[in-house]
């Protein structure tokens, strides 16, 4: 019985398939890479005011959808557009990165798309916001958050509630001095 063409093809297909494995590796890694670096540039134009910045970050993003680096972009591009006062286009981009359920930047952009619904007036809608925060380590923020609308909406003692809430998940001054100017 000849095993030698059986045993030669099986260390030929053995070696490609080892070569191969650390071929995609090595192009995934130089993928990563260059990702990372646009990534960079992307975020320093938006940082100094480039003409073309939110066109840039605007392609990253289309380029790189459903990855961290589209919803980093999308978070800095929000950002930028605050700065113009462009809130409807900041709750956009802050909404992609909401749909995106990364656990970490999604009470992320959710707090900043409830302080855009809050200046756009829009306290119903910033409230529907805060409720969908359910991570512990927000609570502080988000019962703060609540309270400042609760008083601008003139329900005070919703507000002493949500003050209170927020104290008890981790004492802050800021809050303290708002519990207290509430009773005044």
């Amino acid at each position: 019985m000849n095993i030698a063409k059986p045993a030669c093809i099986s260390v030929i297909i053995g070696v490609s398939s080892f070569y191969g494995w650390f071929y995609l590796q090595a192009e995934q890694e130089v993928s990563r890479e260059q990702a990372s670096e646009v990534y960079t540039q992307v975020v320093i134009a938006l940082g100094a005011g480039d003409a073309k910045a939110e066109q840039k970050a605007s392609s990253f993003i289309s380029e790189h959808d459903g990855e961290i680096y589209a919803s980093l972009v999308s978070l800095h591009l929000a950002k930028s557009f605050i700065k113009e006062n462009k809130l409807v286009e900041a709750g956009k981009q802050l909404r992609a990165v909401q749909s995106e359920k990364n656990e970490i930047l999604t009470p992320i952009a959710t707090m900043r798309l409830a302080r855009v619904e809050i200046e756009l007036n829009n306290l119903d809608i910033a409230l529907q916001e805060l409720d969908k925060i359910t991570v512990e380590s927000w609570t502080a923020q988000v019962e703060e958050l609540r309270g400042d609308i609760k008083r601008q909406k003139g329900d005070n003692a919703t507000a002493r509630s949500a003050y209170l809430a927020s104290i008890a998940a981790a004492s802050n001054p800021v809050v303290q001095m708002k519990l207290h100017n509430l009773s005044q």
